[in-house]
Parts: C-alpha cells; structure tokens; sequence
C-alpha cells in the first residue's frame, strides 16, 4: 500500500468517526421534529406559547431579577470573629455582601475580601431571603506556639489570634515574617500537632524532630511518643490513645506509632528502679535474691564482710594447696598425757 492511500484511508476513517459522532443528535433533532408536526394545530401553538414565556422569564431572571434592588442585600451578621482583627474582618465581609443580592451571592468576593486575614479558614454563609445574610466565620484553631505566635496545623501563623489554655512549642529555624512556615521539619512538626485529639492537647509540651526517630511529642506526665513522618496522623494519634488508655502500658517512656497498627511501648517503669543511696553511704546491701550464696553479712555494719572468694587480697595471700585443718577440740578434764589416757583412778 503507498503513503497516499494510506493517507487516504486515515482521511476516510476520520470522517467516518465524526459521522457518528453527529448522528445521534441529528438524529434526535429529525424525530424531535417528526412528533412535533404530528401534534394537532392547536397544541402546537401552546407549545410554542409556553416556550416563549419560559425563554421570557429566564433572560428576566438573569439579567435584571437576580441582581435588582428587589432582593439587595441590606442586612448582614457575621459570627465566629475571636481575632483581635475582629472588626477589620466584619466591615470587610459586610462591605462585600452590600453589592450583592440574595439571588446572586458571591463565594468568591468574600473570600477575596478577606484574603488579607489568614485567621480566617473558611466562610459559611446562609440566605435570607429577601435582604438577609448570614456569614459565619470558621477561624483556624491554634496548635502549637513557633516563637511566640500561634501556628494552626497547616502551617498557618495566626498572629492576633487569642491563646487559650497550654500549647507545644515547636522550634523553627525558617522566617517567620510571612504567613506561613516555611522550615519544612516546624511545618510536619505543626501537621501533627494539629491532628491531637481534644483530651491530649492540654498536656502535649514540646514536638521536636530528633535524627534517626523523626518526629517526637513530649507529653507532660507521660510517655514521648514517637511518629516518625507526618503521614497517617490521625491513625497515629489513635494508636497512641489506645496504648495511652491501656492499664498494661503504664510506666512506659515511650509508646512508638510509626507503625500505628502495631503500636509499641517500652522504657523501664518507674517503679521499677533501684531505690538511691542515702548521703553519706558507701556501699548498698543488694537484695538477699541477688546476693551471691557465700556472702556474709556483718551485723555489726550491716555491711558485705569480705571472703576468700570475694576479697582480692585474702584469696591472693592463701596458699591454693594449703589444707584446712580444722581447731582441735578441748581435752576433757583430768587428761595428762598428749595421748589422751586418764590416768589410774587411786
């Protein structure tokens, strides 16, 4: 086959695709006309007739209802505003909702209005119509302190934003002149603070990234918890409420949640360690379970008295083939000779 047939074959097929693919519609177009000048006179002139006032109606409703005076927008609340930019916020919204109407409301002019106040997370607005509009204001919720600004767990730094109760603090090596954090590790750091559950927050201290464990929370009266990355937070956060929650678990130091399907908790508890020496002590006196079975003890110093076995210099100075020979006993009374005979009663 020669280049120019083939050419011809691709021209054809394509041709014949955009055949079919204008069939369908022509098609019903042709049988949307057939069933119409089948109708009765009559019914199609009322056809025609409500489709007109349909079409009337629309072109109304679009370019002169929707936007009229009729149903401006003249009351505005706005609730949710804790910021200390409070005001500035409101008279911005409120500034935007007045050139609109309840027909027509414009997500897109709030939220540019207030694209200056990063506080602000969200909008939520509702109609009333005719001239009503409520605009709640959803506020990104403080996690964690970097410096002394409130940082939400997007990384967001809420500056003006109210602090209430106790924070972690994050430490940062990156600007914080922006409006948001730009060090990678405070922005992972903020993400998994973030993801805390309510019971947890209050006692979280310190989240900080330590080589070769990543991300660590110092929890205040508890174990540190180990996540890793900030991937899977909230099936992390689960997994260490859990072992948190379990009785087995407590005394633990830490409880690692990189896996959170296999949590984890070890360190030694508390309860398990040696008790400290008094001041002024020398010396322990080890547990009778643990003392070695040739120890004595001296009740006079309640202290380890030293043994062949146990002190060096005995054990050097004693010959290793020498035989004990043990104290001869006393002779009974009335012996005179070495050989132990009694001499003749008189």
């Amino acid at each position: 086959m020669s280049s120019g047939q083939a050419t011809a074959g691709r021209r054809a097929g394509v041709r014949t695709r955009a055949k079919r693919r204008g069939g369908v519609p022509r098609a019903l177009a042709a049988t949307t006309a057939r069933a119409f000048t089948a109708l009765p006179p009559r019914l199609r002139r009322w056809l025609l007739l409500v489709l007109a006032v349909c079409l009337v109606l629309a072109a109304g409703y679009q370019f002169w209802l929707r936007d009229s005076s009729l149903v401006a927008v003249e009351k505005v609340s706005v609730t949710g505003l804790t910021t200390k930019d409070a005001a500035r916020v409101r008279a911005s919204l409120v500034s935007a909702a007045h050139s609109m109407t309840t027909l027509h409301v414009q997500r897109s002019e709030l939220e540019r209005a207030i694209a200056g106040y990063p506080v602000v997370r969200a909008l939520e607005v509702r109609i009333d119509f005719p001239h009503g509009l409520t605009i709640h204001v959803v506020e990104h919720r403080p996690a964690a302190l970097v410096g002394d600004l409130p940082v939400a767990g997007d990384g967001t730094i809420l500056r003006g934003l109210p602090i209430e109760g106790k924070l972690p603090t994050i430490s940062s090596r990156g600007s914080m002149h922006g409006d948001r954090l730009t060090d990678a590790p405070a922005l992972h750091a903020a993400r998994v603070a973030g993801g805390a559950p309510g019971a947890l927050r209050g006692r979280l201290e310190r989240i900080e990234v330590r080589s070769g464990d990543g991300i660590i929370v110092e929890v205040r009266d508890g174990p540190e918890l180990i996540f890793g990355d900030a991937t899977h937070v909230h099936a992390k956060w689960i997994a260490a409420t859990r072992v948190l929650a379990d009785p087995e678990a407590a005394g633990a130091t830490y409880i690692d949640v990189r896996l959170p399907g296999r949590p984890a908790a070890g360190g030694l508890p508390a309860a398990t360690l040696a008790p400290v020496a008094p001041a002024g002590a020398s010396e322990v006196v080890p547990p009778a379970s643990t003392a070695p079975s040739d120890t004595v003890v001296d009740p006079a110093t309640e202290q380890l008295a030293p043994t062949a076995e146990t002190d060096p210099a005995t054990a050097e100075a004693a010959p290793e083939t020498a035989p004990v020979t043990p104290a001869p006993a006393p002779a009974p009374a009335g012996t005179t000779d070495a050989g132990g005979a009694s001499p003749p009663s008189g």
